[in-house]
């Protein structure tokens, strides 16, 4: 076998990247190479159509080992990560009986929301603390006594050496959602909390929390680079109150969020894990296990949508099996339903199972580091290392996470990649699903409450003033959803009608783009197979009693026929032009073109001002 095999590769001569590049330049036809083949990323470096071994011969990651220093390949020898699902309900007894519940269908790992009062006797009743991983979700005020009362209840367990789990202090957390400094000594908290937590082997109470930026619209770079600052604040915080590098370190817990970029968040895992391992050596801890990154893995809700909600399983799923494939220790998925309302059994049933589903079915679980060696999956774990690698010392350069989030840079550099990111789906430059492309025509969604700003809100009875700066939690399909909402709630829906006439291709060709365009404000469609003359056409808009008609055709025949278009019509409807926007058009009448460099939403918005009643 092998010996033919020998034979068989000796038919094929080797290539050289120069021979194949010029190949494919010929392919080309004389387009740019670069601007046809290459990726530009949002995180700041390009990305190749083809990669060779020898493009990462000289990474010295893929040397390691899964297990090994600096851990890129992972912090453990396996790839069994816990299957989380946090519990949002105050009562204790209720949450207790849900977990209890929901432990019997694949749960390995609870995140409980609590308070200072909160009795964890009734909340983890009939819990294994040796087996379960427990996770409190609190606002920082109520960490060190929920701390304290969990320590307790593990050694009255004896689970001092097998306990996992957290418990949620992120003091930087105020300033993120209200734009005000967290008011009370958050050294002296810290020390409180490392102090209370030393018994127990696995309880971790420092969080690094970029869920927050994730879902805010941070680029993945970015996401990463501020996470790394944000962790080694709490180790030169607390290294300097005088606690060990190893006593720090290993309370530390990353609570990240996971985007649709699949391979991008592959390697974002993967390169965190190994920049991580390198700023906790900095500190000279007494063993390379104080340098293994411990995530949590949460998938997003910024690309979450109202309409054509179960589409946002198919985001989920490609999310949770990027984090799976990384090898994260943990991971949540959010319900499909998350955005609208409080989730039920249906939908929750629905995210665990998906990661139930990658476990028992796909066997994510039983290959550890499954993209390593990739040349691919490589290349974009060292561009990403090397992106968040210049934020992270930016950040340190000026005076570090704490410094740079007073100062509100941070909360801008977010803002302005959200904002960018909304522009590109304005335009259509990034797609949604649902939303901006292929949307439902006669899906209505206005009994769908959006509770996303409530999902945000801490629950524990803090009093909270507003800031000046803050990071502005829109998601990427919220202003579509508003032009679709404010549509739904008008006395009148506006009614488009198709304008088909001339070569066959190009009109039914353009008269599914506008479909298309005209359908994510939610109007009512009125398509055609065409008319002979435009005075047919236009009559029988005016039959329709159309509020929008839509010229579809080719431009060479366009210019004889808006003439009569915008004669017959005669303001009696907004009259589109399907096509390009030219002097020559505009100089015929038309003021509205659609085409595909179109600005959809604000093109929408001005209809809607227009239209609806």
């Amino acid at each position: 076998m092998a010996e033919n095999r020998k034979r068989l590769f000796d038919m094929f001569p080797p290539v050289t990247p120069e021979e194949w590049r010029a190949k494919a330049e010929v392919d080309l036809k004389g387009a740019d190479f670069d601007k046809k083949m290459v990726w530009r990323t949002n995180e700041g470096f390009s990305v190749q159509p083809l990669y060779r071994g020898v493009d990462i011969k000289d990474l010295k990651a893929t040397e390691s080992l899964p297990g090994e220093y600096p851990f890129v390949r992972g912090t453990r020898t396996n790839n069994s990560w816990a299957v989380r699902q946090n519990i949002c309900i105050e009562d204790a007894a209720q949450a207790n009986a849900k977990a209890l519940e929901i432990l019997g269908k694949g749960v390995t790992s609870l995140g409980l929301k609590a308070n200072a009062d909160t009795d964890l006797e009734v909340l983890l009743k009939g819990i294994d603390l040796n087996k379960v991983e427990i996770n409190l979700m609190n606002c920082p005020k109520c960490a060190l006594p929920l701390a304290q009362k969990l320590v307790a209840m593990v050694q009255a367990a004896g689970a001092e050496e097998t306990f996992r789990g957290s418990v949620t202090f992120n003091p930087f957390k105020r300033n993120f959602k209200h734009g005000t400094a967290f008011p009370g000594d958050m050294v002296a908290m810290a020390s409180d909390l490392l102090k209370a937590a030393a018994p127990v082997k696995g309880l971790r109470v420092l969080s690094v929390d970029s869920i927050i930026l994730n879902n805010a619209g941070a680029y993945i770079y970015q996401e990463l680079g501020y996470a790394l600052a944000w962790g080694n604040e709490w180790m030169a915080m607390m290294t300097e109150a005088g606690f060990t590098a190893q006593e720090v370190a290993k309370r530390i817990k990353f609570n990240m969020g996971i985007s649709t970029v699949y391979f991008m968040e592959i390697a974002k895992f993967r390169a965190g894990r190994q920049l991580w391992a390198q700023i906790v050596k900095q500190y000279k801890p007494e063993c390379d296990c104080a340098c293994k990154m411990v995530v949590n893995a949460e998938t997003t809700l910024f690309n979450h949508t109202v309409y054509d909600s179960y589409v946002n399983l198919l985001r989920t799923q490609t999310e949770a099996m990027s984090a799976a494939l990384a090898g994260v220790d943990s991971i949540v998925v959010t319900p499909f339903d998350a955005c609208y309302k409080p989730s039920d059994d249906f939908s929750e049933r629905i995210a665990r199972n998906q990661q139930i589903m990658l476990q028992e079915e796909s066997h994510l679980d039983k290959v550890t580091d499954p993209a390593g060696g990739s040349y691919y999956v490589e290349m974009l774990t060292a561009s990403l290392a090397q992106e968040a690698w210049k934020l992270f010392l930016d950040v340190e350069d000026k005076g570090g996470f704490n410094a740079e989030l007073d100062n509100c840079n941070i909360i801008n550099a977010v803002n302005a990649s959200a904002t960018a990111r909304l522009d590109k789906v304005a335009k259509r430059r990034e797609q949604l699903l649902g939303t901006n492309q292929f949307p439902n025509f006669t899906e209505k969604a206005a009994d769908k409450a959006d509770a996303c700003e409530a999902a945000h809100k801490c629950h524990c009875g803090c009093q909270h003033e507003e800031g000046e700066v803050s990071l502005n939690y829109k998601r990427l399909a919220s202003q579509f959803e508003e032009i679709r909402l404010a549509t739904e709630h008008a006395a009148n829906t506006p009614k488009v009608f198709m304008l088909t006439i001339g070569n066959l291709a190009m009109r039914l060709a353009r008269a599914q783009f506008a479909d298309n365009f005209f359908a994510c404000a939610g109007y009512e469609l009125i398509d055609n197979n065409g008319f002979k003359t435009v005075e047919d056409g236009v009559n029988a808009a005016i039959e329709k009693q159309a509020d929008v008609v839509v010229l579809c055709s080719s431009d060479d025949e366009y210019a004889a026929l808006i003439p009569e278009a915008v004669k017959l019509l005669d303001g009696r409807a907004e009259l589109v032009l399907a096509g390009p926007e030219t002097d020559e058009f505009k100089a015929l009448g038309i003021t509205n073109f659609i085409n595909v460099r179109t600005n959809v939403l604000g093109s929408l918005k001005a209809f809607n001002a227009k239209l609806l009643k």
